[in-house]
Parts: C-alpha cells; sequence; structure tokens
C-alpha cells in the first residue's frame, strides 16, 4: 500500500474531513441541536402548523422552510450522524422524540406563525432537562 497525503487523495476520492463523529447519544445530537440554534439567538424561524390534528402519515412528511429542523439539517456534523432531511418524521426519528416532544418544539400553537431561535433552544433543551416547573412539582409531592 502506498502512503499519499490528504491532498494527493483529493483528486481521487472525497476525504471526510469531520473524522469520527461526536453525537453518539441521544443527549449529544439534542445538544447539539440547541447549540446551533444558540449562535443566532434572534433568527426568525418558520413553525410547523397543527402538528397535533394532523394525519400521522402526513405529519411525518411535514416541514417548513427555515424551521428548527432546517437548523439541524444545515449543519454538517448532524448529517454526518444520520439526520436525514428536515422534516417532522426525520427528525422525530433522528432525536428519538415522541410527537409530543417535538410538538413543543416546532408547532405554531405555541408561537404562532415564527418564533426566535433562543425560544426553540430552550424548548430543546427541555427535551433533555424536563419543564422546571414540573421538576420543581416533583420534588415537592416526591417525599
Amino acid at each position: 500500500m502506498k502512503h499519499q497525503t490528504a491532498h494527493e487523495l483529493q483528486s481521487v476520492a472525497v476525504i471526510d474531513r469531520l473524522g469520527p463523529v461526536p453525537l453518539a447519544t441521544r443527549r449529544q445530537r439534542i445538544e447539539r441541536w440547541a447549540a446551533l440554534l444558540d449562535r443566532n439567538p434572534v433568527r426568525s424561524l418558520a413553525a410547523l402548523v397543527g402538528t397535533e390534528y394532523v394525519d400521522p402519515e402526513v405529519r411525518a412528511e411535514a416541514r417548513a422552510a427555515g424551521s428548527p429542523l432546517t437548523v439541524a439539517f444545515e449543519d454538517p456534523l448532524l448529517r454526518a450522524a444520520g439526520l436525514q432531511s428536515d422534516t417532522y418524521g426525520e427528525a422525530k426519528r433522528f432525536f428519538e422524540l415522541s410527537d409530543w416532544q417535538l410538538h413543543e418544539v416546532v408547532c405554531s400553537c405555541h408561537v404562532g406563525a415564527t418564533m426566535q431561535a433562543n425560544w426553540a433552544a430552550a424548548r430543546v433543551r427541555r427535551l433533555i432537562n424536563g419543564n422546571p416547573f414540573f421538576a420543581w412539582l416533583r420534588s415537592r409531592f416526591a417525599h
């Protein structure tokens, strides 16, 4: 086998400079998504309309250009980790979310037609940390 530099290999192959994908766990993928949303906190993002009322097959294919799902799909690391599109169903699969969890992040019933990226980032982080109010409630009644 002949040793070649990365520069020499580029003439005959596509070089993946990302290396091993550091987003192996659900938590890592969700944290990455939140961090991406926080990069431009006042960016206006599109919401998906009425996700809780749409037939499940239609909902799986639902998307909105410029949504929080689009922000995730624009990221080369998340795509390298396996994110295949910015559809509702793909985000649900890739981030391992329930319909209710994804609805909390992307549905227009919470914000109207658009939302700021920092609002979406806070909702995404809740997927990992839970709602602080419910955590407080659980701590009060768990004894």
